[in-house]
């Protein structure tokens, strides 16, 4: 039977936040969400839609923000952003099950309203308006939304069609998306199409979606393999994936990836602490999710000085810079002989990469370890020259480790090397996703 999704983002979540909690309009006040203590080349998570109404873009750095514009910078609190969007998901609750419900992130979800506007006798722009207006009643924050008869026209709708309607509700069917969002440039607008995807396109002379559509099928499957077929669909307006089958979904694999950019540039030595202090992190990770690792990678950035990288790249969330990971960079990965939770074992495998692949007379200036082909710890390998009793005894340090931390905290015990000066760990154990919590 025919559907209808919703897509709902809440509009510069992180900035709207601050303001509410300042009681202030976030449409006209002038705010940056942005760590004050660090410096003007820290970027700005979010900008107020006054801010960007004076043509300050999203995700910029503060020096970049011009001399003349008078703002609030507010300090970023992740743990109360992530309570805001708990109580905003609450809020979809009363309306939805949580089966028609996806977060796809901490300020966008999508929403499969087919059997609701039946239930509430609305049609699907009323119903959108209800549940936008629910959430801007008890939160103060501003919602918009787009609505498809599949998640991705809801999608394009919320991205592209919404900015156009002074409600801020866009509707696409695949009729008005044929002739309209079909020829929208740039295609990085266009939801799962990134600058490296648009490079590739514009190799054979692919401007937008209706270019995707003239191309010969065999070519694309050729350049981008099986992942062709989800922008020829696209490119038609096609999506078969429900919210359905995306609860339904279990990876045969899973990674772990944990990254920080350096507050200044470290030596391969100074960084070396840092690479331990990670590699320690992302294990007790593993065992606190009962996970062994069959492969391992490490991403090392250079520093450049200040200097741009790739200069800046326009996409469904507005202008940004470019990927830093395109910079100057080493980088690696290593099946291991077997699958492994051992830290004494993960820790010597990352320091040999480190040392075969990072230029020592290099500065580093961002790190990134991860585990990759994870599986449960019931299939760790053990032969005939794993030290059973020692693993298990280093197993059981790690639950003690993770017991301890979780009832006192992620400082309640630490390491020696991470009271030294380049040490990064106490910091980020107070932190939630690379930011103040």
């Amino acid at each position: 039977m025919p559907r209808t999704y919703l897509c709902i983002d809440l509009k510069t979540f992180y900035a709207s936040v601050e303001c509410v909690a300042r009681g202030l309009d976030p449409f006209t006040t002038n705010l940056v969400v942005a760590d004050p203590a660090r410096t003007e080349k820290t970027i700005c998570l979010a900008v107020s839609p006054a801010m960007k109404a004076l043509g300050v873009r999203n995700r910029c750095r503060v020096f970049e923000i011009p001399k003349g514009i008078d703002y609030i910078m507010a300090k970023p609190r992740m743990r109360h952003y992530m309570e805001v969007s708990a109580q905003i998901y609450g809020i979809y609750l009363r309306y939805v099950s949580p089966e028609d419900i996806h977060a796809y992130s901490i300020d966008e979800c999508f929403i499969d309203a087919t059997p609701y506007l039946r239930l509430y006798g609305l049609d699907a722009r009323s119903f959108a308006q209800r549940l936008m207006d629910a959430v801007r009643g008890e939160t103060g924050i501003f919602a918009t939304a787009g609505i498809g008869e599949n998640l991705f026209l809801a999608k394009v709708a919320l991205d592209i069609a919404a900015k156009r309607q002074d409600d801020g509700i866009g509707e696409l069917d695949r009729e008005a998306f044929l002739k309209t969002v079909r020829y929208h440039r740039p295609i990085t607008d266009i939801w799962g199409i990134g600058p490296g995807i648009a490079r590739r396109l514009e190799k054979y002379g692919v401007a937008d979606l209706a270019g995707v559509a003239a191309l010969d099928p065999d070519l694309l499957y050729r350049e981008f393999g099986v992942n062709a077929e989800y922008l020829i669909d696209h490119a038609h307006g096609i999506e078969p994936c429900t919210i359905a089958d995306i609860h339904a979904y279990v990876p045969e694999t899973s990674s772990s990836v944990n990254g920080q950019v350096l507050g200044c540039p470290y030596t391969k030595d100074e960084a070396r602490i840092v690479l331990k202090e990670m590699v320690d992190g992302a294990v007790l990770d593993l065992v606190a999710k009962h996970r062994v690792c069959g492969r391992v990678s490490l991403y090392v950035g250079y520093d450049h000085g200040g200097a741009a990288v790739g200069g800046l790249v326009t996409g469904e969330h507005g202008t940004r810079p470019a990927n830093p990971r395109s910079g100057p960079h080493a980088s690696a990965s290593r099946k291991l002989g077997g699958r492994t939770a051992s830290l004494r074992r993960l820790r010597a495998v990352f320091e040999a990469l480190y040392d075969e692949i990072v230029d020592p007379e290099r500065m580093v200036k961002r790190m990134h370890v991860g585990l990759d082909d994870l599986l449960p710890e019931e299939l760790a390998t053990v032969d005939l020259f794993t030290d059973v009793a020692a693993e298990e005894k280093e197993h059981r340090l790690q639950r003690a480790v993770l017991a301890v931390k979780g009832r006192f905290g992620g400082n309640a015990l630490i390491k020696g090397m991470s009271l030294t000066e380049k040490a990064t760990a106490r910091e980020r154990n107070e932190q939630v996703g690379g930011h103040h919590a």
